[in-house]
């Protein structure tokens, strides 16, 4: 009986320091999935959904206010967007990122289109205060069922088949350290 009592002691033992190796706060910078909470300098970042939009649907118009210059898409394009919630856990006023692309499996690079100040959904990088997020609380973006601020992209058709999608956020200035890569769902 103390034998047994002694390996079973040896063996919660065994699971509490193999445990402790895995509590380790490793940084994720890489998503083979959307939901996954990337480590990118001081601040967490986060794909809610990534989607295309359709201009003719009535809650995909919303999304669309304000676009720069009367942009609009060509026979071939599509709109996909990608929303995104930035957390600042700190205790510092801090800067997130505000260079993002979409990189496709044959090089192609799509960056965001610029919102206007009238879409209430656009991701805007501003400094975000101790312990506050992107979107900010009681926002539109933050109130919507998705939950996130929306990067634009413009993507062509045919890019679409070059999947995975990979979304590369680029630390702001001055912050250092890895790029984060999110493998996006299309």
């Amino acid at each position: 009986m103390l034998r047994r009592l002694l390996l079973l002691l040896i063996v919660a033992v065994a699971a509490l320091a193999v445990t402790a190796c895995g509590n380790k706060q490793d940084r994720t910078t890489h998503a083979e999935t959307e939901g996954t909470y990337l480590d990118i300098g001081p601040m967490k970042y986060q794909v809610q959904i990534s989607r295309l939009l359709n201009p003719t649907d009535r809650e995909d118009k919303s999304y669309l206010v304000d676009l720069p210059g009367g942009q609009t898409l060509g026979p071939q394009d599509q709109w996909f967007a990608v929303f995104m919630r930035v957390e600042n856990g700190t205790d510092k006023l801090q800067q997130p990122a505000s260079r993002y692309i979409i990189r496709d499996t044959q090089g192609n690079v799509f960056r965001p289109v610029q919102m206007g100040p009238k879409n209430v959904f656009a991701y805007r990088a501003n400094k975000i205060p101790p312990n506050q997020n992107i979107p900010i609380a009681g926002s539109a973006a933050e109130q919507n069922s998705i939950q996130g601020a929306m990067l634009l992209f413009k993507i062509p058709t045919a890019n679409l088949e070059n999947r995975p999608l990979e979304l590369v956020i680029t630390p702001p200035p001055g912050v250092g350290g890895p790029e984060g890569t999110v493998d996006l769902d299309v």
